[in-house]
């Protein structure tokens, strides 16, 4: 499998890290746990396999929340 593109679009000041992985007919989000790291599911056999799987008969859509990942940090000062 070639690498996969790490795109970003905006949420206000953050820029929210995504992938769009396979062709299938439909679209298909992936919704991340409490933390992700795009990269790094990539890595991981197990959720690699997975996602493999998911994007043989969709578009994939996989996301870093705001805060974790490849996405931006937020600003917590106050």
């Amino acid at each position: 499998m070639r690498p996969i593109e790490t795109r970003y679009a905006r949420s206000g000041d953050v820029r929210i890290a995504y992938q769009v992985v396979g062709q299938g007919s439909f679209d298909l989000v992936f919704v991340p746990g409490f933390i992700s790291n795009l990269d790094l599911h990539w890595e991981d056999e197990g959720y690699s396999r997975l996602l493999k799987r998911l994007s043989a008969f969709s578009r994939l859509i996989l996301f870093d929340k705001r805060g974790t990942g490849l996405s931006d940090r937020i600003d917590t000062r106050f």
